[in-house]
């Protein structure tokens, strides 16, 4: 169902409650506006703190898919202990 806001004076505009929920989009975070075709499209942003960064790189990300698939499928071995997973390299 499609929500509406007025435009006031100064080009504000307060995004619906509803929308505001969908999209988890809280006071005080970013938003981002791209002009497709004849449409404003507002996109949700998240802050990383820069230490922070590196998890949110296309090539951790993908390491984190095929991690996740690993544990799904069982490609994991579980140790007791330290000495055990060392012994187990060597």
């Amino acid at each position: 169902m499609p929500a509406y806001s007025k435009v006031t004076r100064h080009g504000q505009v307060t995004l619906p409650a509803s929308i505001r929920r969908e999209l988890e989009i809280n006071e005080g975070d970013l938003v981002e506006f791209e002009v497709i075709d004849d449409r404003a499209v507002l996109i949700p942003k998240k802050m990383v703190d820069k230490s922070q960064a590196y998890f949110w790189t296309k090539r951790w990300q993908e390491g984190e898919g095929e991690s996740d698939e690993d544990i799904k499928t069982g490609r994991v071995m579980v140790f007791d202990s330290v000495d055990e997973l060392i012994e187990d390299l060597g």
